[in-house]
């Protein structure tokens, strides 16, 4: 009776919206919550994640991208990854290559990798209203 509760578990975990909903919100930020008809969070993310990634690349923050080198600098580059498209579009133009040469493009910086953290935090919520763990 318990294995066969185990394996509802399992598989009612591994749904084809529990893999869908945090990939297109990885991708396009708010999206994950936007496919599960929650419009108002979705929308409310996107605008958010996406004014913040703009406001730093206004202030001409820094994008990270990948290396091996000092652990702040692959902090960096793992927030900024979480932007999703908003980053692969902004390294494809080849923006936020600013120099942090005054206090502005660092809160620019900071800004940028806070977007990308938070959409991370909006990619596991939807993941739990995929398997049901939240409303």
């Amino acid at each position: 009776m318990a294995n066969s509760t185990t394996e509802k578990n399992a598989e009612q975990a591994i749904s084809t919206m529990s893999v869908l909903a945090p990939a297109v919100g990885w991708l396009i930020p708010g999206a994950g919550h936007m496919i599960q008809k929650r419009w108002i969070r979705g929308v409310l993310l996107f605008v958010s994640i996406v004014t913040m990634f703009l406001l730093g690349l206004a202030m001409q923050g820094r994008i990270y991208k990948a290396n091996g080198g000092d652990i702040l600098d692959m902090l960096g580059f793992v927030g900024d990854v979480g932007s999703g498209a908003l980053y692969i579009l902004t390294l494809m133009n080849d923006w936020g290559q600013g120099a942090i040469a005054f206090a502005t493009a660092d809160y620019g910086t900071k800004f940028i990798i806070v977007a990308g953290l938070l959409n991370f935090i909006s990619i596991a919520d939807a993941y739990h209203i995929a398997i049901g763990k939240k409303q």
